[in-house]
């Protein structure tokens, strides 16, 4: 009996098609567009991934995401490097500003400031040049995707070129030489990432009293991260966290005080209720108009039980061919927008979310065709 039901199936090519398109394209936006919104919100907290060395972030307690930049005093450095268990603690200034290219045009940046002794907080990768090149005479490292897109240079034929190593530009009215290539993550607000001294840093900043941004501290071996974090928070009156916990707060942000999650959900509901509409009505009329083959197998003596069964191997067909489809139309999809600035990761709970959803939609369409089945009369093959 199975293989009739699926040579009923794949004969009627016309609805078959159909249906797995109907099934394809749910499946496509529910993988999608999950896909690009989280991997927008990973992009949250990239930074954060990018600085592997510290185990600890402290911080001024107001600071709700990684890219809110609250100052703290220069004092607070050493207050955090008394607390017992702290193996080493280090500054970091982070701050957006504005840079002067070599051709007077001006874009915004994200200056980042590592500590002069051992340049803790770097990029994960140098691509041309050397961290240590940071140590020479105004010297800055440019992430080298935005010295090539966003940071371009124009040239007096009309033509642009990159930002080079070697050019001269200025950040606040101060001179920066770029002295290498890194290279960071994508970053939500994707700001072009610069990298200097925090004693430099500090001279392109704003005048302030306090410049302090971050400081990333390492535990003692043996001593517990999260035990060190409360206790810096306790003597010194500053909000401390560890990675993982600065990771799911900046997450959390974005995920409660934007419109991300609405938009993006609006998208896969969308999709889903399309989908199963098209795919729901192909199969329904696919089983109406072939109830008549019902009806003789149900006269030749097959009990409804059987007949059941087709149909829902009919329909296990179809949405696995369709899921399948979907699947892998936004695999080819993240293939081709891999390394540009849309954001796209396929968890695999996305897979198994968007499975669950074609299995639904399968599941209405049978149990709306099972229907008819039990309820056609054997007799309507002997009339006219």
């Amino acid at each position: 009996m199975n293989a009739i039901a699926l040579q009923m199936l794949f004969g009627d090519r016309g609805k078959y098609i159909a249906m797995i398109i109907g099934i394809g394209f749910a499946s496509l936006i529910m993988t999608q567009q999950p896909s690009i919104f989280w991997g927008l919100l990973t992009r949250t907290y990239a930074f954060i991934g990018d600085v592997a060395a510290p185990d600890i972030w402290v911080m001024d307690p107001g600071v709700q995401y990684v890219e809110e930049h609250k100052p703290m005093r220069d004092t607070d450095l050493a207050r955090v490097r008394g607390v017992a268990g702290v193996a080493w603690a280090a500054p970091m200034y982070k701050s957006l500003m504005v840079a002067k290219l070599p051709d007077g045009s001006t874009r915004s940046i994200d200056l980042t400031g590592l500590d002069d002794a051992t340049l803790i907080g770097a990029p994960p990768k140098i691509v041309e040049g050397s961290l240590e090149s940071l140590r020479q005479a105004d010297g800055v490292l440019v992430d080298k995707e935005a010295a090539f897109t966003r940071l371009r240079v124009s040239m007096p034929d009309g033509t642009t070129r990159p930002l080079a190593i070697g050019d001269v530009m200025e950040i606040n009215d101060r001179r920066a030489v770029v002295v290498g290539y890194a290279k960071a993550s994508r970053n939500f607000v994707l700001q072009p990432f610069i990298y200097t001294t925090y004693t430099r840093a500090i001279t392109y900043a704003p005048e302030n009293r306090r410049q302090l941004t971050y400081v990333l501290v390492k535990a003692q071996d043996g001593v517990d991260k999260q035990e060190l974090a409360d206790r810096i928070s306790s003597e010194v009156n500053l909000l401390a966290m560890t990675s993982d916990q600065f990771k799911t707060v900046t997450f959390d942000y974005w995920m409660k005080n934007t419109g991300i999650p609405i938009n993006f959900g609006i998208s896969v509901t969308l999709g889903f209720i399309v989908g199963a509409a098209v795919a729901g009505q192909a199969f329904f009329n696919f089983i109406r108009e072939n109830l008549k083959q019902y009806a003789a197998l149900k006269a030749m003596g097959l009990r409804s039980g059987v007949l059941v069964r087709m149909v829902l191997l009919q329909s296990l067909v179809v949405g696995l061919t369709g899921y399948g489809l979907g699947v892998g139309m936004t695999a080819l999809f993240g293939y081709l927008m891999r390394d540009t600035v849309l954001a796209f990761s396929m968890h695999p709970f996305i897979l198994i979310f968007a499975l669950a959803g074609v299995f639904l939609i399968v599941a209405a369409a049978a149990l709306l065709s099972i229907r008819q089945v039990i309820k056609i009369d054997p007799a309507v093959v002997f009339r006219g």
